[in-house]
């Protein structure tokens, strides 16, 4: 049987979405109208009368107000669904579902790098860090001198990576600005997916090494050096250096054998970036369902990017375990509110022209839908940018809506692997956790095969339930896990995209 050219995502909903392009004067038998204009796939049309300044619902929840008085058939989007304030009910922890967690003996597991004080990684790099750009140079070029033929003798070894940022002097010599970049910093040279680290730096910068590694409790050793390029002699010096201590560090690195290890040691790290009409359709629930799975396990997810959940959060605050999680939840969007006030920014309603072509009207809808990669339980705890994740299950951290620095945040926090939906087509990849790209819909999929490593259509097109699509990207997580390279791994995608979050003054 053909499948109806839309979908219904709720019965109370007065809006459904095109699951294919709609030609002004389709018949819709399933919901009774008549298209009275034309509806890319993606978007939305109207099934009832919805009178001007009445709710508009997807999901059961308001994503706007009818800007003026609506047909059934009407095409619904950024020119007829319009925000206005709402009084949000919290209701703290009243949604709040505690996982069911599988005893340990039943957990699935994945063969990953037990690190010697516990911590496991699902990648073996080492790395090349700076504590200001003025060493960025040094830093490549160490580690680009560590090709795949330099490398072959030393197979546990997954790369040498350079980190490179553009901080460290210039900017406030202390306050927020600082403990983000040093707090990101320590939290990659202390990834479980790092064996090894040297840091570069220039001797005279505000960040200098000293302030550093005490401000980060960070202590050098045999897999953690540094370098000072005004000590050693300047940039030629320091490279040699740098080459010299990284060939010291690749035994040791070598040394280490991936061994079978529980699935409560994964961290995922939710990304969404170029997201559509669909991704909260199929992409983004899909992998809300595979969350629960990994919970379930005993593992964690951090779900982040806090402009683009902003709308809905009141949503979260009702799956918060207790109030006072809630509430450092509203904490964070209110200091987002009050940073963007009078900024031309998403967080202002106006979602961007890649998300607006595929479908969503508003910052709500967009909202709504990123909300799913989190799943069905409840949310234990609430983190600061890149502050280390130490509670399991659901976990919101703040961060930026920008993917790069977004996904840099959670892997400071402890990710070990990114899963990254998408319905316009991301090319996005990360070091040292690798990302897993989902594809929303089928025909972006079929374009860019080349980067999605799962494709979520599927669902939208009728032949996979939510359920099929999350056993089957929980499968993935553990396989990638365990060694399988995804797809930006493949391409060498992910260097460039270290991007700490940069905050406050530039001078």
């Amino acid at each position: 049987m053909t499948p109806s050219p839309v979908i219904r995502l709720d019965p109370a909903d007065n809006v459904v979405v095109a699951r294919v392009g709609i030609a002004k004067g389709t018949v819709i038998p399933a919901e009774g109208i008549t298209a009275l204009g034309d509806v890319p796939l993606g978007h939305k049309l109207a099934t009832q009368v919805i009178a001007k300044g009445a709710p508009v619902l997807k999901y059961n929840t308001v994503i706007g107000y009818a800007g003026e008085d609506i047909t059934p058939g009407t095409y619904m989007h950024a020119h007829n669904v319009l925000m206005d304030e709402v009084q949000k009910d919290y209701r703290f922890g009243q949604d709040y579902v505690p996982a069911e967690v599988l005893p340990p003996d039943e957990r699935a597991t994945f063969m990953g790098y037990t690190r010697g004080d516990g911590r496991i990684g699902t990648r073996n790099y080492l790395g090349v860090f700076i504590t200001v750009n003025c060493a960025a140079t040094v830093a490549r070029k160490i580690a680009d001198h560590f090709d795949e033929e330099r490398l072959a003798d030393y197979p546990n070894v997954d790369g040498v990576v350079a980190f490179i940022h553009q901080q460290g002097c210039g900017m406030e010599g202390t306050g927020e600005a600082m403990d983000l970049l040093h707090r990101t910093l320590a939290g990659y040279i202390t990834h479980p997916n790092i064996a090894g680290a040297v840091v570069c730096s220039l001797g005279c910068e505000r960040n200098t090494l000293d302030r550093f590694f005490e401000g980060t409790a960070l202590a050098a050793g045999k897999m953690l050096k540094t370098l000072r390029m005004q000590s050693l002699g300047g940039t030629k010096a320091t490279i040699d250096a740098g080459k010299a201590l990284i060939r010291e560090m690749l035994p040791e690195a070598n040394a280490i054998e991936r061994g079978p290890v529980s699935a409560e040691h994964i961290r995922i790290g939710l990304q969404c970036g170029g997201s559509d009409g669909f991704s909260g359709l199929s992409a983004n629930p899909s992998l809300g369902r595979a969350v629960d799975l990994l919970v379930k396990n005993g593992g964690t997810a951090i779900l982040s990017e806090t402009p683009e959940l902003y709308g809905i959060e009141h949503l979260l605050t009702a799956r918060a375990k207790d109030e006072a999680t809630g509430r450092a939840f509203l904490d964070r969007i209110q200091w987002w509110l009050d940073y963007t006030d009078g900024k031309d920014v998403q967080m202002q309603g106006v979602v961007g022209p890649g998300n607006q072509q595929g479908g969503l009207a508003n910052i709500i809808e967009k909202s709504l839908g990123g909300a799913k990669k989190g799943g069905s339980t409840g949310i234990e705890a609430v983190y600061r940018y890149a502050e280390p994740v130490t509670s399991r299950g659901l976990v919101i951290m703040d961060t930026p809506g920008y993917d790069p620095v977004a996904a840099t945040g959670q892997i400071a926090g402890g990710a070990n692997l990114i899963c990254f939906t998408t319905g316009r087509g991301s090319c996005f990849g990360s070091f040292p956790a690798p990302t897993i790209k989902l594809a929303s819909n089928s025909t972006m999929y079929g374009r860019m095969e080349g980067d999605m490593d799962i494709n979520c259509g599927p669902v939208v097109d009728g032949d996979k339930t939510l359920d099929d699509m999350g056993q089957e990207i929980f499968e993935t997580i553990l396989a990638v896990a365990s060694g399988r390279k995804t797809k930006s791994e493949s391409l060498g995608v992910g260097e460039e995209e270290f991007a700490p979050w940069m905050i406050g003054v530039t001078g």
